[in-house]
């Protein structure tokens, strides 16, 4: 049979080359009309355009060189797999097949790995497996929430809603962690850049005013206390630098060690939440992550147990999930779930009043729904007067810092230039 030779366009405008065999250029075309190609130049083995055949036989060899395969602990960035859930919620809804959306996210997606899975996806469909059997198989990419309301999706027949709330789900969720980010962000750089300022200082410039002082004044004891304490803090500094980066560093790893364990990371995530300023941005952020969870899971045909083993594993917080635990145990006992909630001392009156209405009018994951809208209306808020609470705080702080080295430099100058015109008069 024949080789044609071919340049297209595919459903995206795009240009395509590449080769394939069919009895005549009719049935060539006809073949690429098949595969959503529109043909603009077939060619003949053999015969026609020569520039034609060298750029298809180019992308046929292109298309035969190293290929990146994604294993099963592979990993890509939560805006990453947002973008595909929301593009092939886009895609089925508006009537495209699975397979054939699959197809198309695969060759326009630019990150490799989330390229090679996108089409491993697709094989694994066409070879008759489930949607959810194949995303089962990239645990680091599609965690138990994905993978189950995707399950409930086609079990329900369903599956572009269930796309559309995932996407709904993975938009919000990205919204509200970039809000609390840049929230905890903020103070840090700010005292980062202060202490690397307070470091230059005492190791640098410090110790070079000590020798002017000496010179001109030849003894410390006429130095201002100020001056003296400034001083001796930085000789301190100067002489014990490997033991206090040496300490910095054991510390961090203490710390490491002490949240691998449960009973270190129960004690520091109950500690965020009671934290001073912060604590209430955390538990806010647990509550809308909470209640947006299970609501989703829910509402997407999840049964309720299983969406609170789901949930529990997703809360990102321990003491949330101790709580998620005791809540699951009451269901299951065909008890409320107001009452754990209530003894947990975590979510506030209001969230276990809303539940519990839920729970009597049968609207539980609307009203779920509904709590994580408030709440992540609470952490916009909560977010906005941290961040304008705290840049007067660090500036205060920078400048009593930095002033409190720069005074302590510049009064005994002032005490010098004050001597040199007593004498002069």
């Amino acid at each position: 049979m024949p080789k044609f030779h071919y340049i297209a366009l595919d459903q995206n405008g795009q240009e395509v080359a590449g080769e394939l065999d069919a009895s005549n250029e009719s049935e060539a075309i006809n073949s690429l009309r098949q595969s959503q190609l529109y043909p603009t130049q077939v060619v003949q083995e053999g015969k026609g355009d020569a520039a034609v055949k060298k750029r298809a036989s180019a992308t046929v060899s292109k298309s035969k060189g190293k290929v990146i395969k994604a294993g099963a602990n592979a990993k890509v960035k939560g805006k990453t797999l947002m973008i595909f859930t929301r593009q092939l919620a886009t895609l089925i809804d508006a009537g495209l097949p699975l397979l054939r959306g699959l197809t198309v996210l695969a060759r326009q997606e630019p990150t490799p790995i989330m390229k090679s899975t996108i089409s491993t996806l697709a094989e694994n469909v066409q070879t008759g497996s489930t949607f959810s059997e194949t995303l089962s198989q990239y645990p680091k990419i599609f965690n138990k929430l994905y993978v189950n309301m995707v399950k409930a999706g086609e079990l329900g027949g369903v599956l572009e809603i269930v796309l559309n709330r995932l996407a709904e789900y993975q938009e919000k969720a990205q919204k509200l962690k970039n809000k609390v980010m840049a929230a905890m962000i903020y103070p840090v750089i700010v005292m980062v850049i202060a202490s690397l300022i307070m470091v230059f200082l005492m190791l640098v410039i410090v110790p070079r005013f000590e020798k002017i002082f000496e010179d001109m004044l030849g003894s410390a004891d006429k130095l201002p206390y100020l001056t003296k304490l400034v001083m001796g803090f930085s000789r301190w500094m100067s002489s014990n630098i490997l033991y206090l980066v040496a300490g910095g560093i054991l510390i961090f790893i203490t710390w490491r060690m002490f949240a691998s364990t449960p009973g270190g990371r129960r004690s520091i995530d109950g500690w965020k939440l009671k934290i001073p300023l912060f604590g209430d941005v955390q538990r806010k952020t647990a509550i809308s992550r909470f209640t947006r969870t299970l609501g989703t899971l829910v509402t997407s045909g999840v049964p309720i147990l299983q969406a609170l083993n789901i949930t529990r594993e997703t809360a990102g917080n321990a003491i949330i999930s101790d709580a998620i635990v005791k809540v699951h145990d009451a269901v299951k006992e065909g008890e409320s779930m107001v009452a754990p909630l209530e003894s947990s001392n975590v979510f506030p009156p209001m969230v276990i009043s809303m539940v519990d209405v839920g729970e009597e009018t049968g609207q539980l994951p609307e009203m779920l729904l509904k709590i994580a809208d408030v709440y992540e209306d609470e952490v916009d808020n909560a977010v906005s007067a941290l961040t304008s609470m705290l840049e007067p705080i660090m500036i205060v702080i920078l400048a009593l810092v930095v002033g409190t080295i720069v005074m302590a430099l510049f009064m005994p100058l002032i005490e010098v230039i004050k001597g040199l015109s007593s004498g002069a008069s």
